[in-house]
């Protein structure tokens, strides 16, 4: 053969290449014992992998709930993978396997097709295009009249700090507790409730590490924080049962795990850490239905009540839960239905051309309480952003009674800008505002907190005119300057300016050593914080000038507003003891 191929007789190579590398010849693998056992081994290896994967994922076995599906397609993708390694199978390419598939595996292929399929039927059936109606109606709101239906609240449910705030005071807390600090820490999700007519925050507390977990495990969590909005006071409430169900904690006293356990049907939204008229603890776990073809149309249709400490649990309909519970819809779910309810008020078609009446809810909410419930509230605005709102929604939430007030201002934002804008030598940062009703003017307030998340001053802001800005030391102060400046700007009555009388009553006369004097200029104006027998009391030079005068060691009568609140008491009056004085005056003669 000639094999030169320079030669110019030269014809090429018959058959194959020398250069191409021989294909190698797999040998085929060797099948597992009989039939009957591969189909054993196989069901045993897959139902393993189903039992571990669902006591750590947790999935809703609820055609409803999207993990199901992908927990049953990873079943019998497990299954196929251990068909294909126990069969010895030596397929080429797709067809191979798709060949092998239905021959080996036609039951979990079927199941996986049925899911799929399913699963795409439901989506299509949830579909907002078709159905825009159902998704507008999953909320109903009702008209509301502000001055009429929001009263005048007192100082005493006013929300005076954020959950961040509630986070720094809580751990704080927990950290002067010597027997506590070394072993536990903060859950951070501080759910705010209305308890014994005052809003606070509170949460449990959960283990430190794993080996914390192992040596008090037995005995519990033995406490948890309360934070009171208000007085911005951190309780540690002990109880003589410690906890033994959170969200942090492990195994079978995980909280997601003992529900699931006990209802593999039902899904759930965010549990909501509360406590009842005795202070017991719970957590309330709402139960989620999709009302609008398989995936869509997210509602609550029931609660179960888990007692924290036995783990016993209740379920209620959504209209027979407990009137002392406070969540049962999120404030995030409310938010989405009332997007829908807005989008789609005149169809789908208008959603996205003309928008015609399409409103949505601003980028954040606050709580306030009202009537023993707490409400929701976020601003509304057109869906062309404007940075302004024409209105605001109150929400029930344990009821979702939902009402709308047209109120045209300033947006959310807006006014926190105006706010830091008056104290921005100080560097303060302003909450996400409650909109309040002082003297018949919507208004928004807001604490003024510093870099370490400590409330230090208070801010109204008039909704409508939102360039009338009033800050003060106390609750009682800002609001005497922001009635002040309403009335200034012909909004209201020059009487309507002075405080209301329950807002007015004074303490009975305090006596005690100045232990310690502070001074600050806010907006301009001196102010003035002593401390007497432990309580610090405020008030503005301009208010009280013999507060100049006053030295660490001076005895002093104090009277002050009793329902202010605040970081201090709000200073009425203060006097050197008459004693003193009197001697004073004794040795100038």
């Amino acid at each position: 053969m000639n094999t030169n191929w320079n030669d110019p007789n030269f014809q090429g190579f018959k058959g194959e290449s020398p250069f191409v590398r021989a294909k190698k010849v797999r040998k085929p693998r060797k099948a597992v014992g009989t039939p009957v056992t591969r189909t054993i081994i196989n069901i045993v290896v897959t139902l393993v992998f189903a039992a571990l994967y669902f006591y750590v994922v947790l999935p809703a076995l609820n055609f409803k709930a999207g993990e199901l599906y992908v927990f049953v397609l990873l079943v019998c993708a497990v299954y196929a993978l251990c068909a294909i390694f126990t069969s010895g199978f030596q397929g080429e390419g797709w067809k191979g396997y798709f060949g092998f598939l239905k021959k080996q595996c036609l039951v979990p292929l079927i199941i996986a097709a049925a899911f799929i399929l399913t699963a795409v039927v439901g989506s299509v059936l949830g579909w907002q295009v078709i159905r825009a109606n159902d998704y507008r109606d999953l909320l109903t709101v009702e008209d509301g009249d502000f001055a009429a239906e929001v009263e005048e609240i007192s100082y005493s449910q006013i929300p005076m700090v954020d959950k961040n705030s509630a986070v720094k005071l809580g751990n704080r807390k927990l950290g002067e507790l010597a027997d506590m600090v070394s072993q536990f820490e903060v859950i951070e999700n501080y759910t705010q409730i209305n308890y014994e007519g005052r809003p606070v925050r509170g949460t449990s507390l959960r283990y430190g590490d794993w080996i914390k977990w192992f040596t008090n495990r037995a005995e519990g969590l033995p406490a948890y924080l309360i934070v009171d909005m208000v007085t911005q006071n951190v309780e540690v409430v002990r109880l003589d049962e410690g906890i033994r169900y959170t969200t942090a904690e492990h195994f079978g006293r995980n909280l997601y795990r003992h529900l699931r356990f006990n209802y593999p049907t039902y899904m759930f939204d965010a549990p909501a850490f509360e406590i009842d008229e005795t202070g017991h603890p719970y957590w309330v776990c709402p139960r989620m239905d999709k009302t609008i073809g398989l995936f869509g149309g997210t509602d609550i249709i029931g609660a179960v009540l888990v007692d924290a400490v036995t783990g016993e649990s209740v379920y209620y309909d959504v209209a027979d839960v407990p009137t002392w519970v406070d969540h049962v819809y999120t404030a995030e779910l409310i938010m989405q239905q009332y997007d829908f309810h807005g989008t789609y008020i005149n169809g789908f078609i208008n959603s996205l051309f003309g928008q015609r009446e399409v409103t949505v809810t601003t980028e954040g909410y606050n709580y306030i309480a009202i009537d023993d419930d707490v409400y929701m509230y976020t601003g509304i605005t057109s869906v062309v952003s404007d940075e302004s709102n024409i209105g605001f929604i109150l929400s029930n939430q344990r009821t979702k009674e939902t009402r709308f007030y047209t109120v045209a201002g300033a947006e959310e934002y807006s006014a926190m800008d105006s706010a830091e804008g008056q104290v921005q030598h100080l560097h303060y940062q302003a909450t996400f505002p409650l909109l309040l009703n002082i003297s018949q003017q919507p208004t928004y307030f807001m604490a003024l907190k510093d870099e370490a998340e400590l409330v230090k001053m208070y801010a109204m802001v008039n909704v409508s005119q939102y360039q009338i800005v009033a800050t003060g030391a106390t609750v009682a102060e800002c609001e005497s300057n922001y009635r002040q400046m309403l009335a200034n700007n012909n909004l209201i009555e020059e009487d309507e300016s002075v405080l209301p009388e329950e807002e007015l009553a004074l303490t009975a006369p305090v006596t005690g050593v100045v232990a310690e004097i502070r001074s600050a200029v806010m907006a301009g104006e001196t102010h003035y914080f002593i401390s007497v027998d432990g309580v610090w009391y405020t008030s503005s030079a301009s208010a009280l000038p013999q507060l100049i005068l006053l030295n660490v060691g001076d005895t002093v009568t104090v009277r002050a507003y009793a329902a202010a609140g605040g970081i201090a008491e709000p200073l009425y009056s203060v006097e050197v003891a008459e004693a003193l004085v009197e001697e004073a005056i004794e040795n100038a003669e």
